[in-house]
């Protein structure tokens, strides 16, 4: 038998379609960066990663080191331009070392404390 109900959009289902990226476009932009010596018809293309906001928990010990970390560095005149840059480097330098799987010192560090 045919049902007359309607089927409705599960919007929380998996879908290989991201509704906001295919609206906007890639997941990946440009970026035109000028250097002091360069002109504009000399500028660069940069590929950029488009941001998403993500959330998770950091102890208080090492959300107040990485302030400090920040923030003394941009008192010494380090071109970072913001904190997501700075966790951005040390998410790629950590995962980098996991690639490296049996010579990884963050995977030795989780094999001595059992995986927690």
């Amino acid at each position: 038998m045919v049902s007359d109900k309607k089927k409705t959009l599960n919007l929380l289902e998996d879908n290989p379609f991201d509704p906001v990226s295919s609206a906007t476009g890639s997941m990946i932009e440009t970026r035109t960066v000028v250097s002091k010596k360069d002109s504009v018809e000399e500028s660069k293309k940069i590929p950029r990663s488009i941001k998403k906001k993500v959330g998770f928990y950091l102890s208080v010990d090492i959300l107040e080191r990485f302030n400090r970390k920040f923030h003394t560095l941009k008192l010494e005149g380090m071109a970072i331009e913001n904190k997501s840059t700075l966790l951005e480097a040390g998410l790629s330098f950590a995962l980098d070392d996991m690639d490296k799987n049996t010579k990884s010192r963050i995977l030795k560090i989780f094999a001595k404390h059992g995986g927690s």
